[in-house]
């Protein structure tokens, strides 16, 4: 009997990985097994992102690349999901004449349907009806999908969404428009759906929304932080990991979460987007620098070795060379460990594209990489400063890249990461007794060498394949 195939390509954020993760699960139900490539699959779907221009015209390259793929297989079943397909809906059926199905970010479920019917009668669908419920997403694939779901996004790491969309409105996003307003799943869903992924194997976990701050207030559910200590109550898990916080609504009860909660994770991402405040109005942000700069002190006060990284956008509509260089004292003021920058880009839907004195291309791309420069020494030094310094690191797998000069032509490099999310490579002592046992899922006490810009080196004097380590002091 031959098999069908599907690959999925994923293109933007942790919550498309997320749902893909769903598609793939659905598609085996169906009888579908994964392939590496569009070129010898039966069934490819492209999950789409259209927060920022570059991830559209990278859906949009793909999908005209599979109009070849097309003419040699005309069998095959092209869908496109996530938020282009939301946003364009019937649209891209016009565009690409190669498209079968065009599906929204509340039809994930609905997909199997879909592409039963394509088969069935041959008809081009579009459905982009938002009349998923939250919580339906899960119920629709099978308890014994946890091995198919892992391989995905990795072997001991997973994501969960625990809501939905934005209630936020910021002038130069589209989420609220592409994924609805915001919607948060039951606490019991998300967390039989977390026990079921540690019972498979997964260690770590990351909890995505738009904006996990403000989870649960509009259904009158739990807060987040009674979230996370719930999750944290999960017996087998060894991480949390959470994003994205909106500023506005980071409240001091989570802020005490990094002090009372011993498995979630020494990192919090906090988009500040501009260090101006007119900018900051004109974004619709709804705080200021000053109150940014505040919680950041509370967070630092409670857990002193937090790891703060944040997103920026440049070249905003009305930015002027003030109100950059405001951005960039920002950056020296906080000395974030990492940042997401970004040129400003007219997105479909957002009120942002109606503003006038738009930055030429040229000087936003200038103002890009004087940002990215500066924050990557800053990086290189606070990375070189953990020389010396042991950590404790989830191992995720063995390493691409090149072996640091400690390691021995025949070792093996593995990699992970810190309770911070620090990217660490490392090798394993050879005097270390049990370092025959490692693999993902492991924490290895790793004694960093050597700091980098983007990741930290170094050696693995312990590690312990059942257990977690003794963290640094």
């Amino acid at each position: 009997m031959n098999l069908k195939t599907y690959h999925i390509n994923t293109i933007g954020c942790q919550m498309n990985v997320y749902d893909s993760s769903k598609m793939a699960a659905m598609l085996t139900d169906m009888g579908y097994v994964p392939v590496p490539s569009e070129d010898t699959a039966d069934l490819v779907i492209v999950n789409t992102c259209t927060i920022r221009a570059k991830a559209k015209q990278k859906a949009t390259s793909f999908l005209g690349r599979l109009a070849a793929a097309k003419r040699r297989n005309p069998d095959m079943i092209i869908g496109v999901g996530g938020c282009v397909a939301q946003e364009e809906g019937r649209r891209l059926l016009g565009r690409f004449p190669q498209v079968d199905i065009v599906f929204g970010t509340h039809a994930v479920t609905r997909l199997p349907r879909l592409v039963k019917r394509v088969i069935s009668d041959g008809e081009r669908l579009v459905d982009v009806e938002t009349t998923e419920r939250i919580d339906e997403t899960r119920r629709t694939i099978r308890s014994d999908m946890g091995t198919e779901h892992r391989g995905l996004t990795g072997a001991c790491t997973d994501f969960v969404t625990i809501m939905r969309g934005c209630d936020n409105y910021c002038t130069y996003c589209v989420v609220p428009y592409v994924r609805g307003r915001e919607t948060s799943r039951s606490p019991e869903d998300i967390l039989t759906e977390i026990r079921g992924l540690v019972s498979a194997g997964v260690r770590e976990i990351t909890l995505l929304g738009q904006n996990v701050n403000s989870y649960g207030k509009k259904e009158g559910l739990c807060s987040f932080p009674e979230l996370l200590s719930r999750v944290n109550d999960i017996e087998g898990l060894v991480r949390i990991r959470f994003t994205t916080s909106h500023p506005k609504d980071l409240s001091p009860e989570l802020v005490d979460a990094f002090s009372r909660l011993e498995k979630l994770c020494d990192h919090f991402h906090l988009p500040v987007q501009s260090g101006s405040n007119r900018i900051l109005k004109r974004m619709n942000r709804k705080y200021t620098r000053e109150t940014y700069l505040e919680k950041l002190h509370w967070l630092r006060a409670a857990c002193p070795d937090i790891a703060i990284s944040t997103d920026l956008i440049v070249g905003f509509p009305g930015e002027t060379g003030t109100d950059f260089h405001q951005t960039m004292a920002l950056l020296e003021d906080v000395s974030f460990d990492s940042i997401f920058a970004f040129m400003y880009s007219d997105r479909p839907l957002a009120p942002a594209r109606q503003f006038g004195d738009k930055i030429p291309d040229p000087e936003k791309n200038r103002r890009l990489n004087l940002l990215l420069s500066a924050q990557e020494e800053i990086s290189r030094q606070k990375n070189a400063a953990m020389c010396g310094r042991t950590e404790a690191v989830l191992v995720e797998g063995q390493s691409q890249t090149r072996a640091g000069a400690m390691a021995a032509d025949n070792q093996v490099q593995w990699t992970g990461r810190t309770s911070g999310n620090k990217v660490v490579h490392f090798v394993v002592d050879e005097a270390c007794e049990n370092g025959h046992a490692i693999q993902p899922g492991a924490m290895a006490d790793v004694n960093i060498t050597e700091g980098h810009a983007h990741s930290l080196r170094g050696i693995a004097g312990n590690v312990n394949q059942h257990g977690g380590c003794t963290y640094a002091a």
